[in-house]
């Protein structure tokens, strides 16, 4: 079985172990990735994703999302499969007596979709899927820390569980270990990389306490990533905490220890983002996927590794933590945004002419510059990176093109009008 590691199949995902010139290598891990949204489903699956994970709107951890509608099940199915890729719905919010109809329909139109899994914690979601017979990945709200709960829910059905991300890599270990041991089918996934919450699996009643807009219903207005206010009222003062932003942890990166999260038996690695844009998730993406198989061939090196960092650093980014994998987290709350790049608005694709594979595009902001660093993206199109190396206008090559001016910009893949355009630049000012 030369070349590929992952076998996709619609019953189960599977990781064997990769070969090459007839030496047995390392398995590979299933890169399991988010969207949000078209632009993002379309970008992670152009960037190595081998299955997307995305929810409905309404009832969905990442509500502030634009998300898909449930009668979009079946074409986000049909593309990802016609790809050779999964799809996992997420489920995973808490629900009320009155929502079951709702989830009821939900689940139908997933098992007419041939969704491949469902992503839920809720034990009446839990109930509802394994009648109709939909593949159950057990969400990391559950909290699943140790064997014997991992041993519970999968004689209950779940064929995954995405560990609590509370977890060392002892315990994933332990827990993998386990579970072979005792011949349970039952696979381990794990978040490596995005946002980290700082309640125990995200469970947080910060924003329901202080706007009636739950955490656990998708809706978090993230009141942690702010600065807070101290006040004193004996004496009539206020105080704003210094450069800490006390509750706002950074976000997990573990490209630094790729391997050993390899060698630990974990089958899937679980990118967090749902709510981030489509350029962020073409560069985390990318770099995983790179790194997954460098691992696997025994190529991944020092260099690779801090090339992979910068580029995960260029992308928004609170700094980086490598979580609980390593114990208790140390230095892990974020003193602010760490963003070494800007993503900044220059104008949109009026027309693209497909034989010459050539944009037409107006700047609307900004001035554009021969050499400049520019991202394409739109609803439907996936985000794609490229260097402005040479801008026309009027069939005249030029060096740069003013706010309100047309240009005309040779690019290596299409695009679509209306697709927009910004500049990425290296910012000039990062808080400290």
């Amino acid at each position: 079985m030369a070349g590929e590691c992952l076998l996709i199949g619609r019953e189960r995902f599977e990781t064997v172990p990769y070969i090459k010139d007839n030496l047995m290598l390392i398995s590979k891990p299933e890169l399991v990735c988010p969207a949000g949204d078209w632009s993002a489903l379309l970008t992670v699956v152009e960037n190595g994703a081998d299955s997307v994970y995305f929810g409905i709107k309404g009832l969905n951890m990442r509500n502030m999302a634009a998300n898909f509608d449930v009668l979009e099940l079946k074409k986000i199915m049909n593309f990802l499969h016609k790809n050779n890729k999964r799809g996992y719905l997420a489920l995973n919010v808490i629900v009320f007596d009155r929502e079951l109809k709702k989830i009821e329909k939900i689940l139908k139109y997933a098992k007419i979709a041939q969704v491949d899994a469902v992503i839920l914690w809720d034990m009446a979601i839990f109930s509802l899927a394994k009648k109709i017979g939909l593949c159950i990945h057990l969400s990391t709200q559950a909290s699943v820390a140790n064997t014997e709960a991992a041993i519970f829910f999968a004689g209950l059905g779940a064929e995954r569980i995405v560990l609590a991300r509370e977890c060392t890599l002892s315990d994933i270990k332990n827990i993998s270990t386990q579970l072979k041991k005792n011949k349970i089918r039952c696979e381990i996934e794990a978040f490596v990389h995005g946002a980290m919450c700082i309640s125990i699996s995200g469970r947080c009643f910060l924003s329901a306490y202080s706007s009636g807009k739950s955490a656990n219903r998708g809706e978090c207005w993230q009141y942690c990533r702010r600065e807070f206010l101290i006040k004193d009222e004996t004496a009539e003062a206020d105080y704003v905490l210094g450069k800490d932003y006390l509750l706002s942890a950074k976000d997990l990166c573990t490209i630094d220890f790729i391997g050993q999260l390899i060698d630990a038996g974990i089958t899937s690695f679980k990118i967090e983002g749902r709510g981030r844009a489509s350029d962020y998730l073409k560069v985390v993406t990318s770099v995983y996927r790179k790194a997954i198989d460098a691992y696997a061939n025994g190529c991944f090196s020092e260099q690779m590794r801090n090339e992979f960092k910068q580029k995960l650093d260029s992308v928004f980014n609170r700094g980086f933590s490598t979580g609980f994998y390593f114990g208790q987290p140390q230095n892990a709350i974020s003193r602010s945004l760490e963003n070494t790049y800007l993503k900044v608005f220059l104008g949109e694709v009026v027309k693209f002419y497909k034989k010459i594979n050539v944009a037409e595009i107006i700047v609307r902001n900004q001035v554009l510059k021969k050499g400049d660093k520019l991202l394409f993206t739109g609803k439907h199109s996936a985000a794609r990176f490229v260097y402005a190396e040479q801008l026309q206008q009027n069939h005249n090559f030029v060096e740069q093109v003013k706010k309100g001016e047309y240009a005309g910009i040779k690019l290596p893949f299409q695009v679509k009008p209306k697709d927009k355009v910004f500049l990425f630049q290296k910012n000039s000012y990062t808080q400290t």
